[in-house]
């Protein structure tokens, strides 16, 4: 019987070591080239690095990140298989619509990696420089309320949302799949404006190709630093998001204890760091557990919010 326990305690052992030599997958539910689908990619050259294993990054895109985060609830629970998402897939759009998983139930917080704050530019066809002159230029013209966010569903398109109350207009919001197809359209005169991230926005915005018009936190964006608050120009708006890392529930507290501290230390490299700032990101690396709070409070938070809003999936 001794035998017997020593050679599956061994056998165990082999398979779990096996198991974290295997290939590591990140997904993510939006298209290569935005702040998001960068950061992993940084990140997965890290951990690629640190944990000795092939790190690849699988662009899993449609439905504003749920696909991607369905794919992980059905994935084994052994560390092979992350997402990194922004907190819209599991803090938002849970109050929206049924989802084909649970928030809570069906993923486990891995690390916490980023914060940015969002941001409203106008397209070189919009002949608008400030937000005062935008919102004179859409009660005059309904042409140009047209506006895009990277998804519909996403926190900027909710985010513009609580902008056109406050400002008493009605917007047409256009959902793109993702930031690059949006941008497009914006350089190319199809549509008016643009919310999305500031890491999305500053360095066209530097380029001189579209006019950040406003951003969204309790103080200007170090990357924007000249263009003013939503609430320095009588907007009682703000807010700001995150993007994190998950693995499907169930995985071992060693593993999930493992891809954590690799995590973090890769954001804590300072080249790392460094290209997080130049896209607008404020780099974290929070433990599973501040994770799982953030996660809970913001959860509580944002869904009284999207009530009292009124945003219905397709608005």
């Amino acid at each position: 019987m001794k035998k017997l326990i020593c050679a599956l305690a061994a056998a165990l052992a082999s398979g779990g070591a096996i198991a974290q030599q295997g290939t590591i997958k990140f997904l993510v539910g939006f298209p290569a080239g935005a702040s998001l689908d960068v950061m992993t990619r940084l990140v997965a050259d890290k951990m690629q690095a640190s944990l000795g294993q092939s790190v690849i990054v699988e662009n899993r895109t449609g439905a504003a990140g749920q696909i991607a985060m369905a794919a992980l609830k059905a994935s084994p629970a052994d560390g092979t298989v992350l997402v990194m998402t922004p907190l819209v897939t599991i803090v938002t759009a849970p109050h929206i619509q049924k989802l084909p998983y649970d928030p809570f139930k069906d993923f486990a917080p891995v690390a916490h990696t980023a914060n940015f704050l969002f941001a409203f530019a106008m397209g070189p066809a919009t002949p608008a420089k400030s937000l005062q002159e935008y919102v004179g230029l859409v009660k005059q013209d309904a042409k140009y309320a047209n506006y895009a966010s990277a998804a519909t569903g996403s926190l900027p398109h909710f985010f513009s949302l609580l902008f056109a109350e406050k400002a008493g207009l009605k917007l047409n919001h256009i959902g793109y799949r993702g930031t690059a197809a949006a941008m497009t359209d914006l350089l190319g005169g199809q549509i008016a404006a643009f919310m999305g991230t500031v890491a999305d926005i500053a360095a066209q915005h530097g380029a001189g190709k579209v006019v950040a018009v406003a951003t969204s936190g309790a103080k200007r964006s170090k990357h924007l630093p000249g263009v003013p608050t939503f609430r320095e120009l009588g907007y009682d708006i703000e807010g700001g998001g995150w993007y994190a890392a998950f693995a499907p529930a169930r995985t071992p507290p060693a593993v999930i204890d493992r891809l954590s501290k690799a995590i973090i230390a890769a954001l804590n490299e300072p080249e790392v760091r460094q290209r997080l700032d130049n896209y607008g990101l404020e780099p974290t690396g929070l433990p599973p557990a501040e994770l799982a709070r953030i996660h809970r409070r913001d959860y509580e938070q944002w869904g009284p919010v999207i009530k009292a809003s009124g945003f219905k999936p397709g608005s």
